[in-house]
């Protein structure tokens, strides 16, 4: 099968997450500076989880643009992955709302976590089909960085019991991380 419909599916999901995470934010009721600082905490939550989606949406498009088929596995797989994304603006309300408590902060770190759990599934799946010895294979490599990101986030999800501003801080540190363009699979296919 061809790749075109699973990217522009994949596009307008991560358009849409994005546009409820963006609703979620509520209009001040006041006319001054003030009136916005009730609305910082969810901004913030906001900001991060706008930066995750998009290295998510980045990290998607490099991954596709290395691949020349799918599989019905690949389908599945990629809707796993978006199925997590969209739980990112619920979370994120949560988290906004409630001031980094510990379960909503804990529950980010879950959907982090397990966002980087379905595109490590759907990296391996995109390998086996395209071959070892693939462009892709070779780009991705043994994924260093998607790896201790999972550390990360678990490390987070364990915190948010004792400090959650401190998995606040390591997920922002992941994304921060990730932030850095990963020019892998640019560099193979350049190459």
């Amino acid at each position: 099968m061809g790749k075109g419909r699973v990217e522009a599916f994949s596009d307008g999901v991560i358009a849409i997450i994005i546009t409820i995470m963006v609703l979620e934010i509520k209009v001040p009721e006041g006319f001054d500076l003030a009136a916005l600082r009730p609305l910082l905490p969810v901004f913030c939550a906001y900001v991060l989880s706008f930066i995750y989606v998009g290295i998510y949406w980045n990290n998607h498009h490099h991954l596709f643009h290395a691949v020349t088929k799918v599989s019905g596995g690949v389908l599945w797989a990629n809707l796993h992955l978006l199925f997590w994304l969209s739980l990112l603006p619920a979370v994120t309300h949560w988290v906004g709302e409630n001031h980094l408590a510990s379960w909503p902060t804990a529950l980010y770190g879950v959907v982090l976590f397990m966002s980087a759990i379905a595109y490590f599934i759907l990296t391996r799946l995109l390998i086996r089909q395209h071959g070892l010895d693939s462009a892709l294979a070779k780009a991705v490599g043994n994924d260093f960085k998607g790896r201790v990101s999972v550390a990360i986030y678990l490390a987070g999800i364990v915190t948010a019991f004792v400090e959650p501003l401190i998995s606040a801080a390591l997920y922002t540190l992941a994304a921060a991380w990730w932030l850095v363009p990963d020019r892998r699979i640019e560099h193979v296919l350049e190459g």
